[in-house]
């Protein structure tokens, strides 16, 4: 029994050896993140952003579909009238105040969908740690001006 129980050990601890030995060879599947960029799906959806037309108007016109459209509440526009002289957008409003609450975000993407010009879009930006909960409040400056996501995109 003892020598039974023996030869049982020897072959798993040689089928263990065999499966070490076959994935020895193998490259790694971590990324070194941020040194390389990590591959990521077109359709993933990260941090909000607020676009801008070629010309640097806003896209947004403060219609406020997107805070309308938000499951969670977790968007807030105040719009107010654009200045004919000195337009910020191509409406007749614009929005004063735009803030994305990311705590409460799901990422659900339908304020992507019910915005009428495009203005707001979730992009690949996906580090969204913070040290502070008031750091998770995405106010227009931020929305407006994003950095670029070390991310590259890989085919669906």
């Amino acid at each position: 029994m003892a020598i039974n129980n023996f030869f049982k050990g020897a072959v798993e601890i040689g089928t263990a050896m065999g499966v070490t030995l076959k994935t020895l060879t193998l490259k790694p599947v971590t990324t070194e993140y941020p040194r390389d960029p990590v591959p990521m799906y077109p359709r993933f959806r990260g941090k909000h952003e607020l676009r801008r037309y070629e010309s640097g108007m806003e896209r947004c016109i403060g219609c406020m579909l997107c805070e309308a459209a938000c499951p969670t509440g977790a968007i807030y526009v105040e719009a107010t009238e654009n200045d004919p002289e000195h337009p910020t957008s191509p409406g007749e409003r614009y929005a004063k105040v735009y803030e994305v609450n990311l705590l409460r975000c799901v990422f659900c993407g339908d304020c992507e969908e019910a915005c009428p010009t495009e203005a707001i879009v979730l992009g690949h930006e996906f580090a969204l740690a913070n040290y502070s909960r008031r750091d998770f409040i995405l106010t227009k400056e931020i929305l407006l001006n994003p950095g670029e996501p070390n991310v590259i995109i890989r085919p669906e």
